[in-house]
């Protein structure tokens, strides 16, 4: 099998792209790849099932381990005992540095949602995680700050892309690789030994899962690479995000397959709601009012959240809460409010039996830590919170009818604007983005775009009169496009209009496309 490098080398690229590294990652991709587009045609057929107006159930087939009351995951590795503040960021330069400092306890080094897959993110953002590790990064801005580690620096935990992304920047055999593949194979070949000489090991958020046959090809993986790399069996350990309607009636299985190499379950609340959108979209009792109103105490929201909780404890594994996506403001007084807001949240989370939660900036760990160092005291956790109180069935899940709110022409403009700035900064090469004091990711924009489509599709009612028409989406997003243009040069207006006609042609598409999927 032969691979060829497409990206180009820019300097020290060759420390992560060595012979080795790469035969490694050709290794994996000959020994799994066909099962990985098996899973996708997989997804692709259930979807196809959803939009006939089936909808997803608890599964029959493996009612055995969900009511097998003795099975338990792993213990907690080195380094997340304790993971009460967890910081999620793209892994350049500067984040790597600010997360690690930052006094959470754990970082999420992103490469799936919070970067934008150019090829000098994902082989640059390799390079600042060897860096780190070696404690030999360092950095200053254009305006001559320099940025430096702390003695005391946060777990790293690497999110690599999802199975249904490619890396077009190496091939095999005339194909890309997998986008998952790259990234785990890169940092497990490189940095699985510096993790373990500094106590801790290579741990790995796993996005986008939609079922318990995609756990198993991961823990499979798991257990080649392990061999592979001669690490002990159980040296990998892996949260996976439970961010997709599916996967949450599969938690419990989910955990099964992975229980050797467990670290629990998160509740990824802004993909998840994507995801209903995505699935249900095109039926009446599945359209979701303003993405503001869809809170975490709404009906299925609640049930997602008090089952994983549940779940994660009955088996021994931590149950990580939501991002908290407030980007801190010169304005002390939407800070006071934001703020509030943020502790409110975590408090609902801890409150509910969350182990810890994620923030997306530095400025919120503190009031993340305050809140769950309240519940937690000198406690790493609550796994004693078994939550046997909590019932949810597939109803539940389902309830979306149940959601309170409006859609208004204001939460469409928002939307609208959120998504083109988005797009647009994706774009020139950004993955997260702050936008009006909020942390947009591919994820949120998904959400903004996807509800834009949504309300086209069902001719949704605006409050105050009016309806969701093609004629408005069109003149807001004029509107929108000629306010984010203003000033720029040629270049920046041409990847603005480039944006715009993005989402135009995703948001009025007959049927949903997918956008952040290369």
């Amino acid at each position: 099998m032969r691979y060829e490098i497409i990206g180009p080398m820019a300097e020290r690229y060759d420390e992560v792209l060595t012979a080795e590294a790469l035969e490694f990652l050709v290794t994996l991709d000959s020994e799994f790849a066909a099962r990985r587009v098996a899973l996708l045609d997989t997804r692709r057929a259930r979807r196809d099932r959803f939009a006939t107006g089936q909808l997803p159930d608890f599964l029959p087939e493996t009612i055995g381990i969900r009511a097998d009351p003795t099975w338990q995951v792993a213990p907690p590795a080195p380094g997340l005992e304790d993971r009460r503040v967890e910081i999620t960021g793209p892994p350049d330069r500067k984040m790597t540095i600010n997360a690690l400092n930052s006094g959470a306890k754990v970082w999420l080094a992103d490469f799936e949602d919070a970067t934008a897959p150019t090829w000098e993110n994902v082989i640059g953002g390799q390079l600042n995680l060897m860096d780190a590790l070696d404690r030999r990064i360092d950095f200053t801005d254009p305006r001559g700050k320099r940025y430096a580690l702390a003695e005391e620096l946060a777990t790293i935990v690497v999110r690599p892309r999802g199975w249904h992304l490619v890396e077009k920047g190496i091939v095999v055999d005339g194909r890309p690789i997998s986008a998952s593949l790259v990234d785990f194979g890169l940092y497990l070949f490189h940095c699985a030994r510096r993790q373990l000489a500094a106590g801790a090991g290579p741990y790995f958020y796993l996005p986008k899962l939609e079922g318990h046959r995609e756990a198993r090809l991961w823990n499979d993986i798991f257990v080649f690479a392990q061999h592979y790399l001669r690490l002990p069996q159980g040296t990998i350990r892996a949260t996976t995000l439970i961010e997709t309607i599916t996967a949450a009636f599969e938690m419990e299985e989910i955990l099964y397959e992975l229980r050797e190499h467990s670290a629990g379950l998160n509740a990824g609340r802004w993909d998840y709601i994507f995801s209903i959108i995505k699935n249900f979209g095109q039926w009446p009792d599945f359209v979701l009012p303003d993405r503001a109103e869809v809170t975490m105490t709404v009906p299925f929201m609640r049930a997602y959240t008090e089952l994983l909780v549940r779940t994660c404890h009955r088996r021994g594994a931590h149950a990580i809460g939501g991002m908290a996506a407030f980007v801190p403001s010169r304005d002390p007084e939407v800070n006071a409010n934001a703020l509030a807001k943020v502790r409110a949240d975590k408090q609902r989370e801890a409150g509910d039996g969350f182990d810890g939660s994620w923030v997306a900036h530095p400025g919120l760990v503190s009031t993340c830590r305050e809140v769950f160092d309240e519940v937690l005291g000198e406690r790493p956790h609550q796994l004693d919170r078994r939550r046997d109180d909590v019932e949810v069935t597939a109803a539940d899940l389902l309830s979306v009818d149940k959601t309170p709110g409006q859609v208004s022409e204001s939460g469409l403009r928002s939307n609208i604007a959120v998504a083109l700035r988005y797009i647009d900064a994706w774009l020139g090469g950004a993955g997260a983005v702050a936008l009006w004091n909020l942390m947009e990711d591919a994820a949120t924009a998904e959400i903004a775009r996807c509800q834009v489509w949504q309300w086209w599709q069902h001719g949704t009612p605006l409050a105050g009169g009016g309806t969701v028409t093609e004629e408005l989406v069109r003149s807001l997003l004029a509107d929108e496009l000629a306010t984010l243009t203003e000033g720029r040069d040629a270049a920046e207006r041409e990847r603005g209009e480039q944006a715009a006609r993005i989402l135009e042609e995703t948001a009025l598409a007959e049927h949903l496309p997918p956008f952040f999927t290369t």
